[in-house]
């Protein structure tokens, strides 16, 4: 089976400065290794034979560092953003994407199979396929449970919210792009919306490994730390 990918590589990576005020957030190193470039390393594993780069902020950048992907045995080429697009608005400008194709963001750390996940969603028939991570986050202070009239009915001593996050991969099809307008910036969440006022939902498909977004200093200490100490988890051989 052909695969395609689309690596969305055009934010600012404000979050990250003043590191990417030098470097694009997805040259980032991680070990010996651009984040992104871990990425396409593993697409390149799963099988995937052409990877599209969507660039915008330090574009020539990343295109001089991956120029046509030979290097790697793969081919890259690149849609260029002349404005900020969103999440889903740069699949507009790619005018050879297949019936089904997976987008991700490219500062994403993860042990993903994208081989299984594309084919999962190609074999299903789904419309957009998420993978998603169970996340739990801590509420540092006691939670009070109050009546309309102001008396305690009950009280949690920091408590911990669970909940589904969406790590930034995905697999569309073109009955999804179909909704994507033809101008302005449009992102992930107004996809979502839009289609669940069609009655066509997105597929959920929880992912129980490793994940992190290097996009805040902290995460981005943590992704170094673990990578060298877990590579050959991210790329074998």
């Amino acid at each position: 089976m052909s695969r395609r990918a689309v690596i969305l590589a055009g934010g600012m990576g404000t979050r990250l400065r003043p590191y990417t005020v030098v470097l694009p957030k997805p040259l980032m190193p991680i070990g010996d290794y651009p984040i992104l470039e871990v990425i396409i390393r593993q697409l390149i594993a799963g099988g995937f034979q052409h990877i599209t780069l969507a660039v915008n902020h330090q574009a020539e950048l990343i295109k001089a560092f991956f120029q046509d992907g030979d290097k790697w045995g793969v081919r890259i080429d690149y849609s260029l953003e002349d404005e900020p697009l969103g999440t889903m608005g740069p699949l507009r400008l790619i005018k050879d994407l297949p019936e089904n194709f997976l987008v991700m963001n490219g500062d994403i750390l993860t042990d993903l199979n994208y081989a299984d996940f594309h084919d999962t969603h190609v074999r299903d028939g789904n419309i957009f396929t998420i993978s998603s991570k169970t996340r739990q986050h801590r509420i540092d202070y006691g939670v009070l449970d109050t009546s309309e009239s102001g008396l305690l009915t009950g009280f949690r001593e920091k408590p911990t919210a669970e909940y589904k996050v969406s790590m930034g991969v995905y697999m569309v099809s073109s009955g999804a792009v179909e909704h994507i307008p033809q101008r302005g910036a449009y992102g992930f969440d107004q996809l979502m919306l839009d289609l669940l006022a069609a009655g066509k939902p997105a597929t959920v498909r929880d992912f129980a490994g490793y994940w992190l977004d290097i996009g805040r200093p902290d995460d981005y200490a943590l992704a170094i730390e673990q990578f060298e100490t877990m590579q050959s988890r991210f790329l074998n051989g």
